[in-house]
């Protein structure tokens, strides 16, 4: 039976999700609870978006073809007694045998978290990013106007990217402001390696008045690296998870969306 499984974690502690060989990643803690919970020597899973050292997801969607029959809510509560604290399965469900966490997927969702304030994050370090500078909303709305639509993002996107093709399709750009903290969405097909942190490096810079809202196009259309803004911090980006046809069936939310600002 090939089951999906709602992954949420903080990517504080671990270097990021796709399996390493010293194995502090995300996927490798997962991987081996499920071992151990199935009794088995391996359990090989396949996720919808990985993501990278310090961010953290709250819906990330992986799947694997189960090899002992549990009922779904014994996969949730018995691999989570062998996970740690910041990881955590949030649901389980039976799947078609077609079903493919990345190639299933329609669009992925991003949340960036960021903080204003002239004195850095304390019980929200790691969870956040963080700029002392003010920001101003209509510049960098002005200027995530020009990412929208199909386009080459090979500005924003990082020298080891693995991915076939820079062309993605960036559906939406919201951005929001609750007290001293700005929320980012960011909604496309697909992203590149680093893409939205380097997004996010460009947006402060406009944000913050050292670049006008149009230099933003100019970085598009270069399709060059060195030209764009340096990336941002990983610690306020959240992979929210991909979304699937609705007749699958799949959670597009977990609790843990309900404590991010707005």
């Amino acid at each position: 039976m090939r089951i999906a499984l709602g992954v949420s974690y903080l990517g504080t502690a671990y270097q990021g999700w796709q399996s390493q060989p010293g194995g502090q990643t995300v996927q490798d803690r997962l991987e081996r609870a499920l071992a151990t919970f199935a009794d088995v020597p391996t359990i090989a899973t396949l996720c919808a978006g990985r993501t990278d050292a310090g961010v953290h997801g709250l819906n990330q969607v992986v799947h694997f073809d189960a090899p002992v029959e549990r009922a779904m809510n014994s996969w949730v509560r018995g691999t989570n007694r062998y996970l740690p604290d910041d990881i955590a399965v949030q649901w389980a469900l039976p799947v078609a045998a077609t079903f493919h966490a990345r190639n299933s997927a329609r669009s992925r969702r991003y949340a960036y978290v960021l903080l204003e304030s002239p004195v850095r994050p304390s019980v929200e370090a790691g969870r956040v990013g963080w700029v002392f500078r003010p920001l101003a909303l209509e510049p960098m709305q002005r200027a995530a106007h020009h990412l929208l639509g199909e386009h080459d993002f090979s500005s924003f996107r990082a020298a080891q990217c693995q991915a076939l093709s820079p062309v993605k399709h960036l559906y939406r750009i919201d951005i929001g402001r609750r007290g001293p903290y700005w929320r980012f969405d960011f909604e496309a097909n697909a992203f590149l390696h680093h893409m939205i942190r380097n997004i996010m490096g460009c947006l402060i810079a406009v944000g913050q008045g050292l670049r006008p809202p149009d230099w933003m196009a100019t970085v598009r259309d270069a399709r060059n690296r060195e030209i764009a803004a340096p990336t941002f911090a990983p610690d306020g980006l959240y992979f929210l998870g991909p979304v699937y046809d609705a007749d699958l069936g799949l959670p597009r939310h977990t609790p843990a969306f309900d404590w991010l600002p707005l």
